[in-house]
């Protein structure tokens, strides 16, 4: 049955732009909101829902609407599990390149914190790093999937990380109604690393998380946004994988779950393969594969980082799809997920 302009009364509890998304966040999200808010007016101010006013709904079902509130419902289980938990998660990817994907997970990660869940985001860069050095001239050189880092280089990327992509992030989160602060591993010597190999100049191993100002952050309500350089004993600039350092922050701050956005699905027995995908593997079952050369490259750091994090304290780490829409919301609040889930045992 369709009610065409048919009167309905709702009592609206907006009361800020950020807690409009804090109660609408979900439904928008997974496609009731959209769908309303396109197709609604008030009497006297058609682009605003003040308390008590009524608004028409233009060649909307009801059943549409039961349908959506069912979806919601169906995610109360995963809301109350996560309330008030911490979810460390590194993005990268396609889905920090690509303009209307970032949108979207900067609004999941801020629905996300309105829902309760206490979220750090670890971002990369890399792409950004080697284009800005061609531009000025500079040749990218790379030692074992590792970025050699001179001094010049490390000036380079740390404008890049904790410049450029960290505050165009933290901007992005603030303007989509949420409240995020950008910071650095170097900022209250939250990363300190020490030098991996003198071959690869400033690029660093992980020594010590200090996770205070992190705790601080969350405990008053942000999302940190940390950009992966970290501090050495003397106070030099280190550069640090983004994957390692996501790892070693989830550790530190305990969470409940680590997720890496990546450009593939997952974990496959045979990358080549789709059918070979793994919804969920063990310790056992990566360690095997990265015998066997099933994983390697890029996957490398990211399952390395998995196995240390599963093994001091951290529930559960998943891979997935950056690249497919709301892939954050589909994996933390339904029933099904999207990618590669890794447990302990």
């Amino acid at each position: 049955m369709t009610f065409r302009y048919r009167k309905i009364r709702i009592t609206c509890r907006i009361r800020q732009i950020n807690r409009g998304v804090a109660q609408f966040g979900l439904a928008h999200y997974l496609g009731v909101v959209g769908a309303v808010s396109s197709n609604l007016t008030t009497p006297n101010d058609p682009g605003c829902l003040k308390r008590g006013s009524p608004f028409f709904i233009r060649g909307m079902t009801m059943e549409k609407y039961i349908e959506n509130a069912r979806i919601i419902i169906e995610a109360l289980p995963f809301i109350k599990e996560f309330n008030n938990k911490t979810i460390v998660i590194k993005y990268g990817g396609n889905a920090m390149e690509d303009p209307e994907l970032k949108k979207k997970v900067i609004l999941d990660v801020v629905l996300l914190k309105f829902i309760g869940i206490k979220i750090v985001l670890v971002h990369g860069g890399g792409p950004h790093i080697t284009s800005l050095m061609e531009k000025l001239g500079k040749e990218a050189v790379f030692i074992s999937g590792h970025r050699v880092t001179d001094s010049e280089t490390m000036e380079i990327t740390e404008m890049v990380l904790s410049g450029l992509i960290n505050k165009e992030i933290t901007s992005l989160i603030n303007s989509s109604g949420g409240k995020a602060a950008g910071i650095s591993g170097r900022d209250a010597n939250l990363i300190l690393a020490e030098k991996k190999d003198r071959k690869l100049g400033q690029v660093g191993s992980i020594v010590r998380i200090n996770p205070e100002i992190l705790l601080t952050l969350l405990d008053n309500g942000y999302i940190p946004v940390v950009s992966p350089v970290a501090a050495g004993e003397a106070g030099e600039a280190f550069n640090i994988n983004a994957d390692t350092a996501a790892g070693e922050i989830a550790v530190s701050l305990r969470a409940s779950k680590l997720i890496y956005m990546t450009d593939i699905r997952g974990i496959y027995t045979d990358i080549g393969d789709k059918s070979t995908f793994l919804p969920t593997i063990d310790e056992a079952g990566i360690r095997k594969m990265i015998k066997d050369g099933a994983i390697d490259k890029g996957m490398l750091p990211k399952v390395n980082s998995a196995i240390k994090a599963i093994n001091n304290g951290v529930e559960k780490v998943h891979i997935i799809d950056g690249t497919i829409e709301h892939s954050l919301i589909l994996e933390l609040l339904t029933s099904a997920g999207i990618g590669t889930e890794i447990v302990l045992r």
